[in-house]
This record gives C-alpha cells, sequence and structure tokens, in this order.
C-alpha cells in the first residue's frame, strides 16, 4: 500500500527541517544567526534562501531581531484529508481525527479507491515528547494535490457525497515536511544592561481583553508580547480572565490549572526563570478552613481544567472546561467586572480581610478588598462562618516541581501558558502531562500541538537575558509557524536553556515602540489577548 513508502521519506522531511532551523539560528545564539546561515552545511543551504536579518537596538541592553526563513525544497498544497471515526476521552462523544490506526487506513484506502478516487496514506509518527508514545502515530489518509483551496474544497465535496468525512488542509502546516517560509521576530533583553524594567501585566483589569500593540504603546513599551491562556467566550467565564496562573506586582491575580509551564519575571526582569508551578488557596474563619480553587473566575467554570473537584477531569485540558459544583472563588480589586451571579453565597472583605457585608452573589469588588463566592458546599461554609466583623484570613501558596515556596515581591510578576519547550538546557515538551495532546484520543491537540501554527514563546539563556519571539502562521503562500517541536528546537537554538510556550494562534502578537511588529492570523487584525509582556523603560511600570 502507499502508506508503508512514506515513513523514511517523512523523517526525513522532519529531519531536514529541524536542520534548516538550526542553520538560520545557530548554537552560537542570535547574535551570529546571519553568519551562521551563510556557513551552513550544502544540503541546508540549497533548500532555502538565506534569510534577511534585521536587527534594531530598541535601548541598551534591548534588542529585537525579524527575518524570514524560506525553504526553496517545500512545496506545499491543498488537499484533502479523509478524517477518521474517533471518541472524545473526556466526553465520550463520536468524534473525527486527521489520524487513524493502520486498519482503519488500508480500509479506508480500499474504499475510495473502489469508489474512483486515488488516495494515498502518509505515515504520521510522534513528535519527540518526553511523555508520549514513540514511533508511529498513525496513517493520515489524502486525496489530491491542488494549487488553490476552492479546487480542494470542490474535490472534497465529491468524496463527501460517497460517504466519508473530510477536512481541507494546506500540506505547508504538516510536521513531516519543511515550511516554504517562517516569519520570526526576537526580542533580547539583557539585565546586566537595561535600566528598564519587564513585568507581566494586565493593565490594571484582569477582566478586559485589549491588543498587545495598545497596552503597549499605553505604557510606552520598548517591546510587547502576548503572554497566557485567557477566556474567550462568554459561555467559558469573562473574557480576559486568565485560564491559568498569573501575579501581578507580586499579587497572585489567577490560579494554576494543575502543575504547568509558568515564568517568574523577578526583579523587575533581572532574575527570570521557568518552571512548572502549582497554587493553593485557603481561607479561614477561626479555626475552620476551606481550600479556594479559583481566583478571579466565574465559579462552576474551570477553563483549562486543572483544579480539584473539577468533572471531567482534575488534570489539565488545553481549551476544555471543566465544572464544580462545590467552588470557592476569590476576587480581586483587580476584577474590574460585575461580579458573577447566580446561585450561593458572596462576602465582601475589606482591606484588613474584614467582613463588610454578606449575601447574594453580584455588585463589584470594594477599593483595596476583595470578595468570596461560594456555591454549593462552599456556598454553605461561608454562610456558616462569615459574620460582619469578623476576619477571614487568606493564605496563597506557589510552589514549583520539587515542592519549594516561590515568594513574590512587588516587583515580581509570574506568566504562564503550556506546555514547558526546554527544560536544563535540552528539549523537553511534556506536552501529555500539561493537557494539550492525549495519546489515547488523537481528536485532541492534534492540530494544536503537532501542526504548524502562530507561535509565542519565552525563554532565558545562560547569561539570564530573556528571549521573546513569535512566529507567524495560518498563512498559506506566508508564514506557516512552528509545531511544539519545531518552537523548541527554536527556541534552544537561540540559546534558552529554559523556555515556555506562551498562548499562540490569534493571540500571538509582538509590538516594538507600541508598533504591531509581526502579522497575526485573524482576518480581523490584532487580537485583544487577556495579558501580556511588556518592556518598560527605565522609571516606567505597568
Amino acid at each position: 500500500m502507499t502508506h508503508n513508502y512514506t515513513r523514511s521519506a517523512a523523517r526525513t522531511r522532519v529531519l531536514m527541517s529541524t536542520a534548516v532551523a538550526l542553520a538560520v539560528v545557530a548554537s552560537g545564539g542570535i547574535w551570529e544567526t546571519a553568519q551562521a546561515a551563510a556557513a551552513a552545511p550544502a544540503t541546508a543551504a540549497q533548500a532555502m534562501a538565506t534569510p534577511s536579518w534585521t536587527t534594531r537596538t530598541i535601548a541598551p541592553g534591548v534588542q529585537v531581531r525579524s527575518a524570514t526563513m524560506g525553504n526553496g525544497a517545500a512545496k506545499p498544497v491543498w488537499t484533502v484529508t479523509v478524517q477518521a471515526p474517533a471518541t472524545g476521552r473526556l466526553s465520550g462523544a463520536a468524534t473525527w481525527a486527521p489520524v487513524g490506526p493502520q486498519a482503519w487506513a488500508d480500509a479506508t484506502v480500499q474504499r475510495l479507491r473502489a469508489d474512483g478516487f486515488a488516495p494515498r496514506g502518509e505515515t504520521v509518527r510522534w513528535p519527540g515528547y518526553t511523555d508520549t508514545p514513540r514511533g508511529v502515530m498513525g496513517v493520515r489518509v489524502r486525496i489530491g494535490s491542488y494549487s488553490t483551496q476552492a479546487d480542494a474544497q470542490t474535490a472534497a465535496q465529491a468524496v463527501t457525497a460517497a460517504g466519508f468525512h473530510t477536512a481541507v488542509d494546506w500540506t505547508g502546516y504538516d510536521a513531516e515536511q519543511p515550511a516554504d517560509r517562517e516569519n520570526v521576530h526576537v526580542a533580547v533583553i539583557d539585565p546586566h544592561v537595561f535600566t528598564g524594567t519587564v513585568e507581566g501585566t494586565h493593565d490594571g483589569n484582569v477582566a478586559k481583553r485589549a491588543t498587545t500593540s495598545s497596552v503597549a504603546a499605553k505604557l510606552g513599551s520598548l517591546v510587547g508580547v502576548n503572554a497566557g491562556f485567557f477566556v474567550t467566550s462568554d459561555a467559558d467565564g469573562v473574557q480576559g480572565t486568565q485560564a491559568g496562573l498569573s501575579a501581578d506586582r507580586g499579587r497572585l491575580e489567577s490560579m494554576a490549572a494543575g502543575s504547568r509551564a509558568a515564568m517568574i519575571i523577578g526583579d523587575g526582569g533581572r532574575q527570570v526563570r521557568v518552571a512548572d508551578l502549582t497554587t493553593t488557596v485557603t481561607v479561614g474563619a477561626g479555626t475552620a478552613r476551606y481550600a479556594a480553587q479559583g481566583i478571579n473566575r466565574v465559579p462552576s467554570l474551570i477553563r483549562d481544567c486543572g483544579r480539584p473537584g473539577g468533572t471531567p477531569s482534575e488534570r489539565p485540558w488545553q481549551d476544555v472546561t471543566c465544572r464544580a459544583t462545590n467552588d470557592l472563588v476569590l476576587f480581586t480589586d483587580q476584577f474590574g467586572a460585575p461580579l458573577p451571579t447566580g446561585a450561593g453565597s458572596q462576602v465582601a472583605l475589606d482591606g484588613a480581610g474584614r467582613v463588610v457585608s454578606v449575601g447574594s452573589r453580584g455588585g463589584t469588588v470594594p477599593a483595596g478588598g476583595t470578595v468570596l463566592q461560594g456555591i454549593g458546599t462552599a456556598a454553605d461554609w461561608l454562610t456558616a462562618h462569615a459574620r460582619v466583623g469578623q476576619r477571614i484570613g487568606v493564605s496563597e501558596a506557589i510552589r514549583d516541581t520539587q515542592g519549594r515556596r516561590v515568594r513574590l515581591d512587588r516587583d515580581d510578576s509570574i506568566v504562564s501558558a503550556a506546555p514547558t519547550l526546554v527544560h536544563n538546557g535540552r528539549i523537553s515538551i511534556d506536552a501529555a502531562t500539561e493537557g494539550v495532546v492525549d495519546p489515547s484520543d488523537l481528536s485532541f491537540g492534534y492540530a494544536w500541538a503537532n501542526a504548524r501554527q502562530p507561535r509565542t514563546m519565552a525563554g532565558v539563556d545562560t547569561r539570564g537575558r530573556l528571549i521573546l519571539a513569535t512566529v507567524d502562521g495560518r498563512q498559506s503562500g506566508g508564514s506557516e509557524g512552528f509545531t511544539l517541536q519545531e518552537a523548541a528546537s527554536f527556541m534552544r537554538s537561540l540559546g534558552a536553556v529554559d523556555a515556555l510556550n506562551l498562548d499562540g494562534g490569534g493571540s500571538t502578537a509582538m509590538a516594538v515602540g507600541g508598533v504591531l511588529a509581526n502579522k497575526p492570523s485573524d482576518a480581523t487584525g490584532e487580537r485583544a489577548d487577556g495579558g501580556t509582556i511588556q518592556v518598560l523603560p527605565g522609571g516606567q511600570t505597568g
């Protein structure tokens, strides 16, 4: 069958793609990229056009480089993918996957040929994640090669009419062949030279969405990039609120979605490190205690899951909203939207932690104060223990995987997303652990992780320099993005010893001097994001 011969060819294309990336940004770091590309091995150099880098020194210790990495050997086309039946592991519902098992592929190819089509099978291998199987993931069944999306859609209609489930794909997004173009932007901030500050910020309101460039322009930022995952639909909570751990100016503003990658930006950017972090919050009234499972989110709705009591899973799951029937949530005065309403109880606290009101849910957070909202048994606990004038204590803890506590001062911030890309100088992608792929459900996360997408990445090198990078994507005939594996290789080639994947897709944005530098993938232009990382000149803070 046609799928058998593709395995070695696919592996060759993956290796070529990696070689191209490493040739463009060699192990010497971004400062030697142009020379490295010129001295690349003949096979890689012939396959790609020598990138033309532009370099700007934005301030002492802050440089931005931009380039287009091209590969003349890449010949992407539009094609029709026949999808495999699958069952969502979390939902139990019937769904479709872009890759299926060998037996399904053999049977599907035979049926398609009997119906007069000319299918091909393409073996797909697992990327080099640290926590997923090795070797063959499955087989992808495709039909045709078309120069336009419209032609592929017309062909797909005929295949669908014959009883198959189809999708129209651009092969330039496949990991199995090199991308023909990738537009990248890289900012490096040297804390030993730079006299300003770096911070993660929600610009004073965790419940507001704003474009990265507008926040950068407002703050007079030198460089800004989008940061962590956030709620984008009213059905999943309050838009703009974080789906994972964040802290602004030393204050926890959202809780971790399980143990996931985070960047601690310490001392205004003087000390930066990447680690998997977890959070706990305990509310106390006298000797009674109750664990809060959320900060600044709608009770019962846990975006990206990862909290005790959430269903259908307490593990992190990307872009899945879990639910909790017994849920205690803390709101800070950075929650600048009306508080959620509905069944349950609410307690408002002043700046000293004393109860100023007890009642139904709603209203706003008092200036300088906090609010507790509970549903289910959490509501019962609040009703039983909160009295006006009584002090309610709130204790918070952030810990890394070694159990060490992360303590924050006012000059510290945290942004988080998933997954880890580089750890201790090695590519180390814990994709399944951080909930962005599921080895037992190929319908989940395949395109998000294994196909090329726009990405925003952050890391730190051996000299303590912060690296912020973006790659544009979803632009057929233009920039195609990175897979997670390519993102990790790229960050490692820039010299990162630790790095993580931030929010990507339509959220990917880099602003330089308050002006958007990259080309976001949304047709409507730059997306309003839930949080950013901003590099601020001396004397300024967000």
